[in-house]
C-alpha cells in the first residue's frame, strides 16, 4: 500500500494541533475557575471588611450620644472610619488594596479599643462619684438634721436656763391697819384701815444675775382702781399703774422685802371688799394675794 507523505504530514499537523487545543482549553477553563474563586474571596474580603467599619461608625455613633466630654476624639476616630469606609466602597477589589485595608481596620480597631477602654474608665470613676454624691448628700441630710435636733435641745436648754434665771418670789403676805402719829393699829375694817404692809422673799438663785432690782408693789381695790397711784412705767409693749417701788440689791439669796403703802386721801376711807396686791419685777408678776376689808 502506498501512503502519500504529504496527506500524513496533513493529519499529523492536524492530531498535533488538536491537542494543543485541547490542553489550552483545559488550561484555560482551569484559569478562569481560579481566577473567578479569586475574584469572589476578594470581593467576600472587601464586604467583611465593610461591614466591620460601619459597625466602628455605629459604635462611634452610640457613644457619641452619652460622651460629650470625649466629643472630639470621638469625632476623628469617626472622621478616619468613614473616610476609609467611603474609599473602599469606591475602589475596586485588589489584593494589594484589600491588604492596606486590612491594615488600616487593624489600626482604627485598635484606636477603638483605646477610647472604649477610656470610656470604661469614666464610667467606673462616674458609677463612683455618683455614689460619693449620695454618701455626701446622706450625710449632709443627716449632719442637718442632727443640727436641726441641737439647735431644738439649745432653744430648749436656753429657754431652760432663761426660766430658772428668772427672779421669783415667795412668802407674799399682806396686812391692813391703821396708822396715827407713827403707831399700827391692825385691823380689817374698812372705814378705818389706811394702810397696807406688803412682804415678800425674792428666792435664792444662783442663775438670776446680781445687782439693783426694781420690785413693783400694786394694791387694786374692789373697784379696781389702783391705791395709793404712783404713777405708769412702760415695760416694752406693756404698762404697770404702782403703788410703790423698791429697789433692792439681790445677791442670789433669800431677800425679804417689806413697804407700806399708804393711802392717799382719796383713798379714804377704803371701801368694803377685797384688795388684790399684785408684785412685779419688770411687767414680770413674781407673787400675788389678796385681803379682805369688812
Amino acid at each position: 500500500m502506498i501512503v502519500n507523505p504529504q496527506l500524513f504530514n496533513y493529519r499529523l499537523i492536524i492530531s498535533s494541533l488538536l491537542v494543543v487545543l485541547t490542553v489550552l482549553g483545559i488550561y484555560s477553563y482551569t484559569k478562569y475557575k481560579s481566577i473567578e474563586s479569586y475574584e469572589g474571596f476578594l470581593k467576600q474580603e472587601k464586604v467583611l471588611i465593610e461591614s466591620e467599619l460601619s459597625d466602628l461608625l455605629s459604635s462611634y455613633d452610640d457613644l457619641s450620644q452619652d460622651y460629650s466630654l470625649m466629643a472630639s476624639q470621638l469625632k476623628d476616630a469617626k472622621l478616619e472610619t468613614r473616610n476609609a469606609l467611603d474609599s473602599l466602597r469606591l475602589l475596586n477589589s485588589d489584593l494589594s488594596i484589600i491588604t492596606r485595608f486590612k491594615e488600616q481596620l487593624v489600626v482604627l480597631k485598635s484606636k477603638n479599643k483605646v477610647l472604649l477602654s477610656t470610656i470604661d474608665s469614666l464610667n467606673s470613676a462616674n458609677k463612683q462619684l455618683q455614689k460619693d454624691k449620695r454618701y455626701a448628700l446622706n450625710t449632709i441630710k443627716e449632719n442637718t438634721n442632727t443640727i436641726n435636733d441641737l439647735e431644738h435641745v439649745n432653744d430648749s436648754l436656753n429657754k431652760s436656763i432663761d426660766n430658772a434665771a428668772v427672779l421669783k418670789a415667795s412668802n407674799i403676805s399682806a396686812t391692813s391697819y391703821r396708822l396715827k402719829s407713827g403707831n399700827k393699829r391692825f385691823t380689817d375694817r374698812a372705814k378705818r384701815v389706811n394702810a397696807i404692809d406688803v412682804c415678800i422673799t425674792l428666792n435664792e438663785n444662783p442663775l438670776a444675775s446680781k445687782g439693783k432690782k426694781d420690785i413693783y408693789i400694786q394694791i387694786v381695790s374692789p373697784g379696781g382702781n389702783v391705791v395709793s397711784d404712783q404713777g405708769e412705767v412702760t415695760f416694752g409693749d406693756t404698762s404697770l399703774i404702782y403703788s410703790n417701788k423698791e429697789v433692792v440689791d439681790y445677791n442670789n439669796r433669800n431677800l425679804e422685802i417689806c413697804t407700806a403703802i399708804v393711802a392717799d386721801e382719796d383713798d379714804k376711807p377704803f371701801e368694803k371688799g377685797y384688795y388684790f396686791i399684785n408684785v412685779f419685777h419688770g411687767n414680770k408678776k413674781l407673787s400675788s394675794t389678796s385681803i379682805e376689808l369688812i
